[in-house]
């Protein structure tokens, strides 16, 4: 049960960034969508540190290996991994940030494909949950869900508003946002499921799901945050990377 709830927490904060369609006349409010988005940052790198790359180095360190070997090729590869995600939605010509007069089907599209990696990022951090053999908890699990989930509200008010600015009803442009993040529980079921592939190679997928975090924060969040006053960013990251390590070291 927690494990089917957990999954859920990122799409149940996508669902309420999506739901904003219903009773925003405008957009997101500049100020707000700022300082939720750089607390998101501070959050994901919070989880990422605690909830994924020491427990990728705690197993490492079990094994006979380099003990920073499996983090720092892990940690590569899911940069890389998102790199290429984003190499294939700039050639279709569509950002989630984009309205979509041209073609609403591709924008659906580059918003689910941006959003498997989270999905796999929960799973993996749950599947270590449920190893024996692996120092993640639930909780600790549960937290970096909880982090994503607050990325996902202003990003599915970004999703669904412009779909409802470009003429769709508001029926449709929740039902399209939705339609867009359910990939991340189902990319998570995926990967819980394959735990016996999983398992033997933990220290890589945590530190690989860490990587696509920590891209999400530095390509995304940080920039987005940036583009006017620094301080609300500055701020907002430095509460949520506080908060959620405070949890993180409390609960984990």
């Amino acid at each position: 049960m927690d494990i089917i709830f957990g999954i859920l927490i990122p799409f149940i904060g996508s669902t309420l960034g999506v739901s904003s369609v219903f009773f925003m006349k405008n957009k997101l409010n500049k100020k707000a969508e700022i300082i939720l988005l750089s607390f998101a940052a501070g959050v994901m790198i919070a989880a990422s540190i605690w909830s994924l790359i020491l427990p990728s180095i705690d197993i490492s360190a079990q094994s006979q290996v380099i003990i920073w070997w499996p983090t720092t090729v892990g940690f590569l590869i899911g940069i890389v991994f998102l790199l290429f995600i984003d190499k294939i939605i700039c050639k279709m010509g569509i950002s989630k940030k984009i309205s979509c007069k041209k073609d609403l089907l591709m924008m659906i599209i580059a918003v689910t494909l941006h959003n498997i990696p989270e999905g796999i990022a929960v799973g993996v951090a749950f599947a270590g949950a449920i190893s024996p053999e692996s120092p993640v908890t639930m909780m600790q699990a549960i937290i970096l869900a909880i982090g994503v989930a607050i990325q996902n509200y202003p990003e599915g008010a970004i999703v669904s508003m412009p779909l409802r600015n470009e003429g769709l009803s508001t029926k449709k442009a929740f039902f399209y946002g939705v339609l867009s993040s359910i990939v991340e529980p189902i990319a998570s079921i995926i990967t819980i499921c394959l735990t016996s592939i999983v398992v033997p190679i933990l220290p890589y997928l945590l530190a690989f799901a860490a990587g696509a975090m920590f891209y999400v924060v530095i390509n995304e969040l940080i920039p987005e945050t940036n583009k006017n006053d620094g301080l609300f960013g500055t701020l907002g990251f430095t509460f949520g990377f506080l908060i959620m390590m405070i949890l993180d070291i409390t609960l984990g």
